[in-house]
């Protein structure tokens, strides 16, 4: 009995290793979404963290806020979006495929 619930242990620490190695991983690749035809530009890293924002001049010229607001709020979701795909296909190498609630969701 002992020697299962070892090897359980011994599991556990495996796959906690196996989880920081991914998210040093994901913390280093980059996701990138547009919006407006490219007029904004938002850069994500693989733990959801917002890198940049960059707004195309013509747009910033227009001078229309709902516009502005719609686009940076469009890029965002999409980064978000594209974030949590590459971010499931990474630790689907750790779980077998298995989603596991709360695991980067």
């Amino acid at each position: 009995m002992f020697d299962k619930l070892g090897g359980l242990f011994q599991q556990a620490r495996e796959m906690q290793s196996k989880l920081g190695e991914i998210q040093d991983s994901l913390r280093e690749k980059r996701v990138e979404a547009t919006a407006g035809g490219g007029m904004v530009t938002v850069t994500a890293n693989g733990l959801n963290e917002i890198l940049s924002v960059k707004i195309d001049d013509d747009l910033i010229s227009m001078q229309d806020r709902a516009v502005l607001e719609e686009l940076v709020a469009g890029a965002m979701n999409e980064v978000t979006r594209k974030v949590k795909e590459m971010a499931a296909e990474d630790l689907s190498q750790l779980t077998g495929g298995m989603k596991i609630p709360g695991l980067f969701t």
